[in-house]
């Protein structure tokens, strides 16, 4: 079963770390794929896109047939040699309510879409023009940033990068990851309070074990 809305919401308040946790320490795209505004927040269903390198006129299909709070996610090949996306489609993305793009390619007005405040992330910044010749099918398994994408998968981005949640675990993920969130929460204080970190997380045994076997 899909993700309400609230339930998509609340993912909102994880660090990417917190979701990648409790995904199983799984579905991190690589560390190519950062966000242009290092305050950018990003939650919400894919919609998947794999196009052709140097041609971004699927892109404009895309646009147009997402849905509000949908996520465009972007197989680029990792095409880093022109800037597929710019302030003009993120406007129309603004305007159409699509809560973010993410790219395995390159894009352009770096500083528009900062100032924009959308929440945008890519492998590269490019001022190079694209062509407009090719479409194909939109919403099918893809691989972004070295992670297969299926369509309706949540997408959670922040400043580190960008975790993948399967539609089929993000139940589970959504209650582990509040239960390390709310651990945290916990172990911060200690940790403020001058507790020893090796004592809060239990490693006095493990190191001990560590120390035994040189």
């Amino acid at each position: 079963m899909a993700l309400t809305s609230d339930e998509i919401e609340q993912f909102r308040k994880f660090p990417t770390g917190n979701v990648c946790d409790a995904n199983g320490k799984a579905g991190n795209m690589d560390s190519g794929i950062k966000p242009i505004g290092i305050h950018s927040k990003l939650v919400g269903p894919a919609v998947t896109v794999r196009a052709f390198p140097g041609d971004n006129l699927l892109y404009f299909k895309a646009i147009e047939e997402a849905t509000p709070g949908s996520v465009l996610v972007i197989d680029g090949r990792g095409y880093i040699s022109a800037g597929a996306m710019g302030d003009m489609m993120v406007t129309a993305c603004i305007a159409k309510g699509i809560a973010g793009v993410v790219l395995d390619g390159a894009c352009r007005d770096a500083n528009d879409i900062e100032e924009s405040g959308f929440p945008f992330f890519t492998r590269g910044l490019n001022p190079g023009g694209t062509v407009k010749e090719s479409v194909g099918p939109l919403n099918t398994t893809i691989q972004c940033g070295g992670v297969v994408v299926c369509p309706g998968d949540l997408i959670v981005g922040d400043r580190d990068g960008v975790v993948v949640v399967s539609q089929a675990n993000a139940h589970d993920v959504l209650a582990r990851a509040q239960a390390i969130f709310d651990k945290e929460i916990k172990i911060r204080e200690l940790l403020k309070q001058g507790k020893s970190p090796i004592e809060i997380y239990g490693f006095d045994t493990l190191l001990k074990e560590k120390g035994d076997r040189k």
